[in-house]
């Protein structure tokens, strides 16, 4: 347990005498927003704020930060032919987002339309990322749903840093995907990336829009991010911004489950916090106890 917390946080443990015998325990680790009543984020709480429970059980906190640790992101990005006169703006916000993350953190972008492609590899070059962004022609549907798979699998495949999250900038309307509704949910709830989206909105939404919508939220619920719904560029460039903060302002923490066996099954999770009245914590809804490692939700 020692030697786990301590490859965590970057300690060294002198060897000084020999292990007689080794033991594996896995720590789940969540990755935890706390706004208050008017939705401010709230960065300045202490280990003791916050209570953590697993399939309702409370569980012993092993590991508290609140630093601004680097991250492995995705950015994705809806190009299709509905997205055209909203490029723009999707591409100033982009840019707005990639200026205002951590130096550290490394970066990858989606476009999609028909098919999602990954046109920039991992990447903490600005100037690599802004030709990426840039490079879009605005053509064909919406495959929304393959995009985040995609993106998923890039993640689990490529990514070095523990903290991952996709952001994703959509008229929310999916008509193209091959995976379903519920194959990628079980996809995100197994990664366990959070997922942030910005919706663009119009004054009257039809029916498929406001349902491709649901989903994005659904998918953030579950994540531990958030689905936001905009409808002018002055508010999509607020939005972003607040986003790139939420990023940069989570609590990471770990506990070690009571139930250690690898059984196959959900475990759902929460976390309470105390302080102010209006205080609320957002993280994943939960994880697969199933024998992999990472993707699974815990290390």
């Amino acid at each position: 347990m020692i030697k786990l917390l301590a490859a965590l946080l970057g300690i060294g443990v002198a060897a000084q005498h020999p292990a007689t015998f080794e033991a594996e325990t896995r720590l789940v680790v969540l990755h935890v927003t706390v706004t208050n009543s008017r939705g401010e984020l709230v960065t300045n709480l202490d280990r003791d704020a916050f209570r953590v429970y697993e399939d309702g059980r409370p569980q012993p906190i092993a590991l508290f930060r609140r630093d601004d640790v680097p991250i492995s992101l995705g950015l994705i990005i809806d190009n299709s032919r509905s997205m055209r006169s909203l490029r723009p703006s999707v591409q100033e916000a982009a840019l707005a987002f990639i200026r205002a993350s951590n130096p550290l953190d490394e970066i990858f972008v989606v476009n999609f339309a028909d098919r999602p492609r990954i046109d920039v590899p991992f990447t903490s070059d600005i100037g690599v990322l802004e030709s990426g962004v840039a490079r879009a022609d605005s053509i064909g549907g919406t495959a929304i749903r393959d995009a985040i798979r995609v993106a998923q699998d890039y993640l689990r495949d490529r990514a070095t840093h523990d903290r991952r999250a996709l952001l994703i900038l959509t008229d929310g309307h999916d008509n193209a995907s091959s995976v379903s509704a519920r194959a990628l949910r079980r996809i995100v709830e197994q990664n366990g990336a959070a997922i942030f989206a910005v919706c663009l909105g119009r004054e009257r939404p039809s029916a498929d829009s406001r349902k491709g919508d649901d989903e994005l939220d659904r998918l953030a619920n579950l994540t531990g991010g958030v689905a936001q719904h905009v409808t002018s560029r002055s508010e999509l460039n607020e939005v972003i911004l607040q986003i790139a903060r939420q990023v940069r302002n989570e609590y990471t923490i770990g506990y070690t489950p009571a139930k250690q066996a690898l059984d196959g099954s959900y475990r759902a999770v929460r976390v309470n916090v105390s302080g102010p009245r209006g205080l609320r914590a957002r993280t994943r809804t939960g994880y697969w106890a199933t024998v992999g490692g990472r993707e699974q939700g815990f290390s």
